[in-house]
């Protein structure tokens, strides 16, 4: 049977009266790496302070391993906050040797701990700098160390894409792929859809404080209408033979003079269908294209008809 991790189960909360998060239900199950998606402003960080209990639902309820969040299960989460918070005077070493004494650590295990997280982030020749010396970069790695220091079963990462450049994020995305082949729970939230697409086994998508997709990446990705990219020589007019099998878009003509058009297949139709109408119909085939679906389409798909909603 799989273990439920954490639980959101109808959580909603208002500041000043207007709400933030509305009838949230989220799960994470061990073992899982879950995408927690959405725009700016749409209830991520409310949500996450909420499954940690450190803001509370004004309706609904959150279960962190079973139980209500107390100081015993919090302890078994690793928690990146969105508001980085480290105290700047301290070389890294120490940084991150405290967060590990916070979790019960001896001081001798979170001294030895603290060395192999600022390593594994690429740190190991800058253990003895003051954080308020390093760059952004430098200092959000520094506090992923500390979030994972005590060896966490669970892992919770609110936007820990931010601030690093193309290549840590790299080295982050094998981190979370490292910690989760070692048997470690992951939650992050991020609005760099490439990221989720890459690393999750399973994504929630929500926009205005509401979830609006709970599922697999191609499930996902099957929201988004399938798109063919055509281009067609002298001959027969290929529109009239496109529009049955979907919505066609005439982009004129290119450069090297053929006429292009965009394909959105209609449902139940296929590429390989819309291709053999071409063939039969005589037009002349410079380009058919099946163009692959991102993660970023499906996201803005999801986001503006959740948002077209009334509020």
């Amino acid at each position: 049977m799989v273990e439920t991790i954490l639980a959101l189960e109808g959580a909603t909360k208002r500041f000043g009266g207007v709400p933030a998060v509305r009838a949230m239900d989220l799960t994470v199950e061990r073992g899982t790496i879950t995408g927690f998606l959405g725009p700016n402003g749409a209830g991520k960080t409310t949500s996450l302070r909420m499954s940690l209990g450190i803001i509370t639902p004004d309706e609904g309820r959150a279960r962190l391993f079973g139980k209500a969040p107390n100081a015993g299960t919090l302890d078994r989460v690793g928690f990146l906050p969105e508001e980085r918070g480290i105290y700047k005077k301290m070389v890294a070493e120490d940084a991150v040797t405290f967060f590990g004494r916070l979790k019960g650590m001896s001081a001798g295990k979170a001294r030895q701990r603290a060395g192999e997280m600022l390593e594994r982030v690429g740190l190991g020749d800058a253990r003895k700098k003051k954080i308020k010396e390093m760059s952004k970069g430098m200092a959000q790695k520094v506090q992923i160390a500390a979030a994972l220091v005590h060896d966490p079963e669970f892992i919770i990462l609110d936007e820990p894409f931010s601030g690093l450049d193309p290549v840590n994020q790299k080295v982050l995305e094998r981190m979370i792929r490292a910690e989760n082949e070692a048997g470690k729970t992951i939650l992050f939230s991020t609005h760099v859809m490439e990221h989720a697409e890459r690393l999750c086994d399973r994504i929630v998508l929500i926009a205005k404080g509401r979830k609006v997709f709970d599922g697999t990446v191609n499930e996902a990705l099957g929201t988004v209408p399938r798109r063919v990219l055509i281009e067609t020589g002298e001959g027969p007019d290929a529109a009239p033979v496109l529009a049955a099998h979907g919505a066609v878009t005439d982009d004129g003509m290119t450069a090297e003079g053929t006429h292009r058009y965009t394909l959105d297949l209609a449902p139940g139709s296929d590429a390989q269908d819309a291709l053999k109408a071409l063939v039969d119909a005589g037009v002349r085939l410079a380009r058919f294209e099946p163009v692959r679906a991102h993660l970023h389409e499906a996201f803005v798909h999801l986001v503006e008809t959740a948002e077209g909603e009334p509020a």
